[in-house]
Order: structure tokens, then C-alpha cells, then sequence
């Protein structure tokens, strides 16, 4: 076991951990950060999805020992309080979220694009969309909520 230390929303936090051993483990085994969810373990379904140094990153294959020294931002770290992040409460308006179990990943994936990207092209949008799978509300709901949230982080 070594001590990494790692910057999680905003926090910053050491942990012990094997070189190999995956974020997503760390996040949500010794962290207790359970936003992003275990999927498929490679790479496939982007439920696991968090943001490392301003990158969308799938945190299952993500080697602990690649992310010492980094600032993380999962789910958790976007809402102030009671108060929903505007990808948050696009995604809920648009009807974009039923289970609930791939919404994190969205999340984090439209929060890393438009972070750096505030009015993405269409070809953007759809790649980022792409990394995701979801089994249960469908697609254009969830392009339908990413849209709005281009509009809502633009007012916000």
C-alpha cells in the first residue's frame, strides 16, 4: 500500500491504496463518494465517468497511481447543498433521467464538455453523448436535456 494524495471536489484528501487499484474503488470504497456507479469494467459504458484535471475520465480503469496529484470532481461536487447544478436540473427537466444509474456519468461527461466548450458543436455534443449507454429513458431525452443545459450554464 502507498499514500496518494488527490484534490476531491475540492477537497483535499490522502489515501492508501495499491498502485493498480482502480478510482472508482477508491471513490467509492474508502472515499464513500458513490455517484459514479460500476458498469461494465472497460471502458464501454461511461456510468463510472468522473472528471480528472478538467478531463471526462471513466474512473474504472483509472489507476490510482495516474491520478496521485490530481483534482477530481465527481457528481457530488456539483451541487451547492440543496441547490442542483444547471446539467443537474436540465437533465431532470428534459426527462432525461429514470433509474438514474448511467445520469452521473452524463453528468460529468457534459460538465467536462461544456466547461471547456460553453456552446459545443453538434459532432461535440454527440461524441461526448456517445461514450455513454443508457438501458432506460432513450437518447433523444437525454440529447434534449444536454441541449437545455447548454441553455441553463449559459444563464447561470
Amino acid at each position: 500500500m502507498e499514500k496518494y494524495t488527490i484534490t476531491v471536489n475540492g477537497i483535499l484528501r490522502t489515501v492508501e491504496a495499491e498502485p493498480d487499484e482502480k478510482l472508482l474503488d477508491i471513490l467509492r470504497e474508502k472515499l464513500h463518494l458513490t455517484g459514479a456507479k460500476r458498469g461494465c469494467d472497460n471502458l464501454s459504458c461511461g456510468a463510472c465517468t468522473i472528471v480528472v484535471n478538467g478531463k471526462a475520465e471513466k474512473s474504472c480503469m483509472y489507476p490510482m497511481k495516474k491520478a496521485a496529484g490530481a483534482e477530481i470532481i465527481t457528481v457530488e461536487g456539483l451541487s451547492k447543498g440543496m441547490e442542483l447544478h444547471p446539467i443537474q436540473r436540465a437533465l431532470i427537466d428534459a426527462g432525461a433521467v429514470q433509474c438514474g444509474y448511467c445520469t452521473p456519468g452524463i453528468i460529468m461527461e457534459l460538465y467536462a464538455l461544456l466547461t471547456v466548450s460553453p456552446d459545443p458543436s453538434d459532432n461535440e455534443l454527440t461524441a461526448a453523448l456517445d461514450r455513454h449507454l443508457c438501458r432506460c429513458t432513450g437518447y433523444e431525452a437525454i440529447e434534449k436535456g444536454a441541449r437545455l443545459a447548454i441553455e441553463y450554464m449559459k444563464k447561470s
